[in-house]
């Protein structure tokens, strides 16, 4: 039996301190490596790598889906739906500024997902999303 592959994604912040707060605290992914130029995360068993480079971080185009304007430059986890729930209602506490409020998209269609988009400090967008069957992620 083979593991699934494990992600790896790099991203520009403009100060690794906030981004240690908005990825370790609030979202609650443990650091690993750090240098003063980066910092590794454990993004729900895969690694992103915050890359100290504010010329890099800014807001992008968006693409319409769904009735919404979602941000096409874009990451996150699907993960399971009471741990979705469960962060929905921690960054609702923590009075997060959603992009997208979280919500279930395409309800009743195939692929129904809850889904929410929000900016971390650096202006990198996320996306969270849960399925009540995960037969739905690839289906068409």
């Amino acid at each position: 039996m083979s593991a699934i592959p494990l992600f790896h994604l790099a991203f520009p912040v403009n100060d690794l301190a906030e981004a240690r707060r908005f990825y370790g605290g609030l979202l609650q992914c443990p650091e690993g490596r750090s240098s003063d130029e980066w910092v590794d995360f454990n993004f729900y068993g895969h690694q992103i790598v915050a890359h100290l480079a504010p010329q890099e971080s800014k807001q992008g185009p968006t693409s319409a889906v769904d009735g919404h304007d979602v941000p096409v430059r874009h990451f996150g986890a699907i993960l399971p739906m009471e741990k979705w729930e469960a962060l929905a209602d921690r960054l609702r506490k923590e009075n997060i500024d959603f992009v997208i409020q979280p919500h279930v998209r395409f309800k009743g269609e195939v692929g129904e997902q809850a889904t929410m988009f929000f900016l971390d400090p650096s202006g990198n967008a996320l996306e969270f999303k849960a399925f009540g069957d995960l037969s739905q992620v690839f289906a068409k």
